[in-house]
């Protein structure tokens, strides 16, 4: 028979391990990646307007994601991450949906991925995982490229947790 003081560190090891594997990014980044492509397929498809900027329109299916929410602010309210969908402007990487707030309160589309080394890993077209700076903000972090149907990277997703 386990005693109450062996019962309660049981739970509380379940519990630290629960937290650890919800503040995982790299586990949170499959789920954030699962939901949109159950959407449908990446592509780009015109132009549009975002704050000062005029950046290709990503679609998931046949949902438009510049300016759309909900899916990066259902990661946040599920997990607690911060979650990010960049889109690609030539050579930048540029945030069309998030849930990441500037320093004034407002969400930080408009700003490019910064030139550091998940940058260097998503261009090529690989993933990366490494602790981040996000708009002045610590992070442990991860980032995927999303590909079309061409192989080419489209657009970039994110997630990260406070350090």
């Amino acid at each position: 028979m386990m005693s109450l003081k062996s019962f309660g560190l049981a739970v509380g090891v379940c519990l630290m391990a629960s937290a650890a594997q919800a503040a995982d990014p790299k586990q949170v980044l499959g789920e954030l990646d699962t939901r949109l492509s159950g959407i449908g397929a990446p592509r780009i498809e015109g132009t549009a307007k975002l704050g000062d900027a005029e950046l290709p329109v990503l679609f998931f299916g046949p949902r438009r994601m510049n300016g759309n929410y909900d899916v990066v602010d259902e990661i946040k309210k599920k997990h607690g991450a911060t979650a990010t969908i960049f889109v690609r402007s030539g050579e930048e990487f540029v945030r069309i949906s998030t849930n990441v707030l500037t320093p004034e309160g407002k969400r930080g589309v408009g700003t490019n991925l910064a030139r550091a080394k998940a940058y260097e890993a998503v261009i090529k077209g690989q993933g990366y995982c490494g602790d981040v700076d996000v708009l002045g903000t610590a992070f442990s972090a991860c980032y995927n490229p999303i590909k079309d149907a061409k192989g080419q990277v489209v657009a970039v997703t994110y997630i990260g947790f406070k350090k």
